[in-house]
């Protein structure tokens, strides 16, 4: 993977990626290639949803006073909606399920052990779920937390200004629609609609 530096990301991510426990991450190799494939797969906004998602899920667990792989769930941000995209390979689940197989790969290739994997795909795997599983692992509350808090303001009152805040920092208005209705296209078309298809993206896709 060809890394690009944080600082030849996109502008509007940029207010995001000075926040103190975004910032702390960067320079290192898997945080900074995960933000390098975020922006590869992901449309903009869809991007800028899932740093908020990380920043929101970190707020959760400082108020908490909770410890978790940093790193690795900025990863599982990253890749928590790759499924939607035309490059998610064709499996099972959904687009979470397709979002996970993306994120395994990427971890792997990283030589993360199977069980650090193995936390970081369930949470992936079950961020859609109405409410996370009994089981669910640390970083599998976090990203549940953050993700559905950034799209649809469920979660702790208490943080309802901290996505307020994020959400002036990097706006995306009427999110939570837009993004509702990708979703729903994608479970027929599996790409993002406003991320079209490239050449080599449709000479990458599976016949139907």
């Amino acid at each position: 993977m060809v890394t690009v530096p944080p600082g030849a990301l996109p502008d509007d991510w940029r207010p995001l990626l000075a926040e103190p426990p975004l910032a702390r991450l960067l320079g290192r190799p898997l945080v900074d290639d995960a933000l390098s494939a975020m922006h590869r797969l992901l449309p903009p906004r869809t991007a800028l949803h899932s740093l908020r998602t990380f920043l929101l899920a970190d707020a959760r667990a400082r108020a908490d006073g909770t410890e978790y792989d940093r790193a690795g769930l900025l990863a599982a941000a990253a890749f928590h909606d790759s499924g939607l995209t035309c490059e998610a390979p064709r499996v099972p689940g959904g687009f979470p399920g397709r979002s996970a197989v993306l994120l395994d790969r990427f971890l792997a290739g990283h030589g993360v052990d199977d069980g650090r994997r193995g936390a970081l795909t369930r949470a992936v795997r079950e961020h859609i779920r109405p409410f996370p599983a009994r089981t669910a692992g640390t970083e599998a509350r976090l990203l549940h937390f953050g993700a559905w808090l950034d799209v649809v303001g469920r979660g702790d009152r208490q943080l309802l200004a901290e996505r307020r805040r994020l959400a002036r920092l990097a706006p995306t208005p009427l999110f939570a629609v837009s993004f509702s209705a990708r979703v729903a296209v994608c479970g027929l078309r599996g790409v993002l609609p406003d991320r079209p298809p490239t050449a080599g993206d449709r000479s990458r896709r599976p016949a139907r």
